[in-house]
């Protein structure tokens, strides 16, 4: 098979990876890669969001599978684009895609559906935004808060604010387009704060089947102890024990079901990567978020412990016959620790080479994805991006999964290199 990944991050390296095991695969293109990824793939100069000049290269090259990494490209069409042509390709329609790039929308599905999450409120400007503050509907001035862009905001748009002069801070700074581009702050989410343990499910979904992934968790903001603004990820654990038998059951009867079940009778039954991100509350499971894609550092880590063909499991999607394929998962657990530029997540510093990445992918079940790297005409490899590798290790355990891939950090530096010593824990 000729595969087509849409992407350029770590998740989209991970994917590039696991189709590389495959015994079937003949070529793999990424658009539009990295440099990392240019070592075990064709990187293309197509941007995702251009889905129609993606759809003629997948027909020019004759491109027998596409998998869409990012949201973006999603809730752009590039399922519908590519159906239109005949060409096959796992992802989220644009419907479907609406479950994330609309919180607004996914929030009021949820109340739809009776699916839990938090108490919400939609505003549709920064003054009514503050309305809804000062009329305490989240409770009294030292409550906490989560205030959200409404649209795609690549992981940034979310700000738990600890009480209401946070809040209404939080408010104005959205708005303003200081920390989101100002479309994706066309209408805010403000939720209740939900205190409990956060935990990531992701399944695939075939329309009518769906198969869980080992569960994960993310670790969002850039300090350590959760300090800090929010970030796309620092680090990803994979570990089974995060979900007990009886919490995964209550997941799969009072979230699961219920969103397949209403994407279906609301016209946009979900085929691809569903991504629930959830607090465990006293309650019981809430959903935090849906993303209608593989995340990103949960990609590196749960795909090093996929035992069985990528390609297989597509196919399955495509043939609506998940329910017939057992997917196999390796034992153990993983983690993954992003090593991010200096001065991320604001405007990063980039150019810096970065050395002992042969040394750190020699260890024992360890592989460095790379997120955001370039290679210079002399064949070095220097940082273009916020978060530039993920480094991830496989093991028996969750903590010799977390001393190997630090072992690895150990080995890696660049100019200002930057990474959380406490993931996991």
């Amino acid at each position: 098979m000729n595969i087509l990944v849409v992407g350029s991050g770590g998740r989209e390296h991970a994917l590039c990876w696991a189709f590389k095991q495959s015994s079937i695969t003949r070529k793999i293109f990424c658009a539009n890669g990295n440099a990392g990824i240019g070592e075990i793939a064709e990187c293309v100069a197509i941007k995702p969001e251009d889905i129609c000049a993606l759809a003629k290269f997948a027909e020019e090259n004759r491109v027998d599978l596409t998998f869409v990494g990012g949201e973006t490209a999603l809730a752009l069409g590039i399922a519908e684009e590519f159906e239109s042509r005949g060409l096959k390709i796992i992802g989220a329609s644009q419907k479907a895609a609406r479950l994330e790039s609309s919180k607004a929308f996914a929030k009021d599905f949820m109340a739809r559906h009776n699916i839990p999450t938090a108490h919400y409120k939609v505003a549709d400007s920064a003054e009514r935004a503050l309305e809804i503050l000062r009329a305490e509907a989240f409770g009294d001035e030292d409550a906490p808060v989560v205030i959200k862009a409404d649209g795609l905001a690549a992981g940034k748009g979310v700000i738990v604010a600890k009480n209401r002069a946070e809040a209404i801070e939080a408010v104005n700074a959205i708005v303003s387009g200081e920390i989101v581009k100002q479309e994706a702050a066309t209408k805010i989410v403000l939720e209740e704060c939900l205190t409990g343990r956060e935990v990531s499910l992701l399944l695939f979904s075939d329309g009518k089947n769906f198969a869980l992934m080992p569960p994960a968790r993310d670790h969002k903001r850039i300090g350590e102890e959760d300090s800090g603004p929010n970030t796309g990820g620092m680090g990803t654990i994979c570990d089974d024990d995060l979900l007990s038998p009886d919490e995964t059951r209550e997941i799969v009867e009072k979230i699961i079901k219920p969103t397949l079940e209403g994407a279906q009778k609301e016209g946009f039954p979900f085929r691809g990567v569903l991504f629930l991100g959830l607090m465990l509350t006293e309650g019981g499971a809430k959903v935090l978020e849906y993303n209608v894609r593989f995340g990103d550092p949960e990609t590196q880590a749960i795909l090093v412990r996929l035992e069985m063909d990528l390609t297989e499991i597509c196919q399955a999607i495509l043939s609506q016959t998940l329910d017939e394929l057992p997917i196999k998962w390796r034992a153990g657990s993983s983690a993954c620790i992003i090593l991010a530029a200096a001065n991320y997540p604001a405007k990063p510093k980039t150019g810096d080479a970065v050395q002992g990445l042969e040394e750190a992918n020699n260890l024992e079940s360890t592989i460095v994805f790379h997120s955001g790297t370039a290679k210079t005409e002399s064949g070095d490899f220097v940082t273009t991006g916020g978060r530039v590798l993920g480094v991830t290790a496989r093991a028996e355990n969750l903590d010799e999964a977390l001393r190997r891939s630090y072992l690895a950090v150990d080995k890696i530096s660049f100019e200002g290199m930057q990474y959380r010593r406490d993931i996991g824990k």
